[in-house]
């Protein structure tokens, strides 16, 4: 008896260990909401930043994602579904119930250092993400509101050294699924070099295509507990278009709470006319509680122009407020579970 019991163990044992190393399937995601009021205009106008995301005043659902990854030996598959008013955000989608479709692709490893990837994936361009987890601030800045956010395509990774790293993708115009009515494409690039990182895209810019953009996206630890992140980027679409750069810095005061500037300079330009400029400032707090994160954050916006109303703003005949303030400053408290 003691001989069976002993040998049930071992086989129990085995059998665990070879689910274990066969496991391929793992399962991750967030959920986020917030609460925004502004304090130098009302809450009930319909006031907004005019960058991604975290538009509304009051209490506010930001998106719950899942993703679900699958991986062999020499292949993979990855599924990011979102919902949520930043989900159809990211996605072009005003469907905030069903199930959206943020990244959808397949990959092969073809070597230690090529990987082949063919399907929907988020952007390459850019300091920020989509999902909120993944970000210091909660709102979203200008350069990551104008650029792409997903693509469609075909596109080779290539570890060219401990150092050095380059990408070269084949897609359809940004965030677009479906080229059937135009029939282009668009060419995507990056090289890295540790952690820092030179990114290049080009569509014609035809059927409202984004045209060419550079962007450079990195950062720096100064210290243990600082690091400061940059980003900076030029897009030209005809003679129009928009550019700008952001400093990330950051402050880790302990393990469970940091704290961190974004300041953004942001144009944009046309054939004809002048340029529009902003210079955004957000300050934002992280604490950390397990894997709830709690982000209070002030924001202040000033434009060259007059893009906002304040308390004082009156309508026009249509009943349109009518803008009498280049600035607009905001408070946010948001919560974010990532599993």
């Amino acid at each position: 008896m003691k001989k069976l019991i002993m040998l049930s163990a071992v086989l129990l044992t085995t059998v665990v260990f070879a689910q274990d190393e066969t496991k391929k399937l793992t399962i991750s995601g967030s959920v986020d909401a917030y609460y925004q009021t502004y304090l130098t205009a009302p809450d009930n106008e319909g006031v907004s930043f005019g960058t991604a995301f975290a538009g509304q005043s009051g209490f506010a659902l930001g998106m719950g994602n899942v993703i679900f990854a699958y991986e062999g030996k020499k292949a993979g598959a990855v599924l990011d579904l979102v919902v949520g008013p930043r989900g159809a955000g990211a996605t072009f989608s005003n469907d905030i119930v069903d199930g959206i479709v943020n990244q959808a692709y397949v990959y092969w490893n073809v070597s230690d250092k090529t990987t082949l990837t063919f399907g929907r994936w988020n952007t390459f361009l850019g300091y920020e993400v989509i999902a909120p987890a993944a970000n210091f601030n909660y709102s979203t800045s200008y350069l990551f509101s104008s650029g792409p956010f997903s693509h469609m395509g075909l596109k080779a990774d290539f570890a060219l050294s401990d150092d050095f790293s380059l990408m070269l993708a084949v897609t359809n115009p940004w965030d677009t699924n479906d080229t059937s009515l135009t029939g282009e494409y668009a060419l995507g690039a990056q090289l890295g070099y540790k952690g820092q990182f030179l990114n290049l895209y080009y569509d014609s810019g035809n059927h409202g295509g984004l045209g060419f953009e550079i962007d450079y996206t990195g950062g720096f630890d100064l210290s243990d507990a600082f690091y400061l992140g940059i980003n900076a980027a030029y897009n030209d679409n005809d003679g129009s278009g928009f550019y700008g750069a952001a400093l990330y810095p950051q402050f880790a005061a302990s393990d469970a709470f940091s704290i961190g500037l974004r300041g953004e300079y942001y144009g944009t330009y046309q054939d004809v006319g002048d340029d529009s400029t902003v210079f955004a400032t957000t300050l934002t707090g992280s604490y950390t509680i397990e894997n709830l994160i709690i982000k209070p954050e002030i924001r202040l916006d000033s434009w060259n122009e007059d893009m906002y109303i304040d308390n004082d703003f009156s309508y026009d005949v249509n009943g349109t407020p009518i803008p009498n303030s280049k600035s607009l400053a905001a408070f946010t408290i948001a919560a974010i579970y990532s599993f």
